[in-house]
């Protein structure tokens, strides 16, 4: 293995009771999973948050916006989480810890590593089924009361670019965050019966729930297990289908509409703030502070808060660990009509977050973020210089998704992921070529090179189609990388919507399991009374 250079002896480490007493004592804590993808799916603990080594500079900005916050980094006890942590001071975070023994660690000192991803709101979802006791459908009915020509509309609750791969037929595409807005233009009729699917159970149980939230005079149900629940009753999808709301809403709605959601956001104890505060809230040193635009990605990109991120209210709800990456911060939510944040504000809070609504909206001045720093990427090697730096001796490491090297990569290149690159045993004085598919990787990765001592990398970034167009050699191995060495992959009932029903069995079996899997304090988190099938 080649010596990689960089000093971790200082960085504290801490023990998994200790760690389990921070998760719990009320405090800011992000616990951070820095292995790559597939490994945290796997399994890991029931709060941690996904930030791969491999993307760690690039995503820490977004997901930890405080340099103060308290920060425990883990992994699969070899050793990359002191490099990661060590990777953190170097952007200026001041309190970082590693878990000693990662994430082998945790379960032996006899805590739960949790497979799959999204787990607090999969299982706030199930919870909230349980609690609120959301009306369902199952596949058969649903296909059978169409079949029949009853007055129903089926709306499909996650975002447009899922809903194309597959849906129910005749299924409009309205991400759950959008409910709030557009259900009177979608459905002017109050007799038409509603039922709202997802891919599995989460946002369809959230979708119908927050239309009944809503006190929408139709009908609501949800549709049980989702696109899988229609798969496994061997039902026909549509894919590629093409409906969706409408952009525009309906002239003069929107009061009614407002009404409507802030009466929602109130009964559940959303409290609403102008810019001034917010402005006070993100100078504050002392406390981490989320600002989320719940609008669509086109809204967004029209324009938004400065400082905000793009969180689909939605996701924000399905997926909040991929968007808030510090427990028991305060989140604040905008959108553009005051509809959409209160209602998206409402779960959060269900939640446990700790969260307010922007009253000026996206509108509203809270002050400039410090400039981002961009990331420097190596210098550019020309596809037409390949073949001859690979005459040369170059050594050329695709760093692309391991599943992508599979399907076809450069005769001779290795494939690398950052954590792993030391394992390659370059000499110090070789000169590397990174085949890269994303800007942000190849920096990271030459950055771990120079760590090294490797200095004379450079980057090719422009795919097979050009590599293959220029006569450079192309073969594909199906099993290298092997699974084991694919971390960047989640394995973890993988194929579920493309045709394996035991996988999709297992992932419905694993998401209904999940209210019996967490302990108390965990539970505890969440802001309602909780119940299960045995209380």
């Amino acid at each position: 293995m080649t010596q990689h250079y960089t000093d971790t002896s200082s960085i504290p480490r801490i023990d998994a009771p200790t760690l389990k007493r921070w998760l719990h004592d009320g405090a800011e804590i992000g616990l951070l999973d820095v292995r790559e993808h597939g490994q945290y799916g796997e399994g890991h603990p029931f709060l941690a948050v996904s930030l791969p080594y491999s993307r760690l500079e690039a995503e820490a900005p977004r997901l930890l916006p405080r340099k103060g916050a308290r920060l425990v980094a883990f992994d699969a006890g070899d050793g990359v989480a002191p490099r990661a942590a060590a990777a953190l001071r170097a952007l200026g975070y001041t309190d970082v810890h590693v878990l000693q023994g990662g994430a082998p660690g945790w379960r032996d000192a006899g805590y739960t590593l949790f497979a799959g991803v999204n787990l607090p709101s999969k299982t706030f979802g199930e919870l909230a089924e349980h609690i609120c006791h959301t009306p369902r459908i199952s596949a058969a009915d649903l296909e059978s009361r169409q079949r029949g020509g009853d007055k129903l509309v089926v709306l499909d609750g996650r975002p447009y670019a899922e809903y194309r791969k597959m849906n129910i037929p005749g299924g409009i595409c309205c991400p759950n965050g959008e409910l709030a807005l557009r259900i009177q233009d979608l459905v002017p009729d109050p007799d038409t019966t509603i039922v709202v699917n997802c891919a599995g159970r989460t946002r369809s149980i959230i979708g119908a729930q927050t239309l009944i939230n809503l006190g929408v005079p139709n009908p609501v149900l949800a549709l049980e297990n989702g696109t899988q629940g229609w798969y496994l009753a061997d039902l026909p999808l549509e894919h590629g289908s093409r409906r969706k709301y409408a952009e525009a809403v309906s002239a003069g709605a929107l009061p009614a509409l407002r009404e409507r959601a802030q009466a929602v956001a109130r009964q559940h104890g959303v409290v609403t703030v102008d810019a001034a505060r917010v402005r006070e809230w993100l100078a504050d040193a002392s406390r981490t502070t989320y600002l989320c635009d719940v609008r669509t990605e086109e809204e967004y990109a029209a324009g938004t808060l400065a400082g905000a991120q793009h969180t689909p209210g939605g996701q924000l709800i399905q997926a909040t660990d991929q968007y808030i990456g510090v427990r028991n911060a305060r989140i604040v939510v905008a959108d553009g009509e005051g509809v959409r944040a209160p209602v998206v504000a409402s779960w959060l809070r269900q939640m446990g977050w700790d969260v307010y609504v922007l009253r000026e909206g996206v509108a509203a001045d809270v002050g400039a973020p410090a400039a981002a720093v961009p990331l420097a990427t190596p210098p550019a090697i020309a596809t037409a210089d390949l073949a001859a730096a690979r005459r040369d001796g170059a050594v050329l490491v695709d760093v692309r998704p391991g599943m992508a090297y599979r399907k076809g990569h450069i005769a001779g290149a290795r494939w690398s992921i950052r954590p792993r690159l030391p394992d390659l045993g370059i000499a110090a004085d070789a000169r590397v070529i990174l085949l890269a598919a994303d800007a942000a990787v190849a920096a990271l990765a030459a950055r771990e090179l120079a760590g090294m001592g490797i200095d004379q990398v450079r980057l090719n970034m422009d795919g097979p189609d050009a590599w293959r167009a220029a006569g450079l050699p192309m073969e594909a191995s199906e099993n290298e990388p092997a699974d084991k060495d694919c971390i960047d992959y989640l394995f973890f009932v993988h194929d579920r919507h493309d045709g394996n029903k035991a996988a999709a069995r297992q992932y419905l079996a694993w998401e209904t399991n999940l209210i019996h899997q967490i302990d108390e304090q965990e539970r505890s988190i969440f802001r309602f009374p909780v119940r299960t099938d045995q209380d």
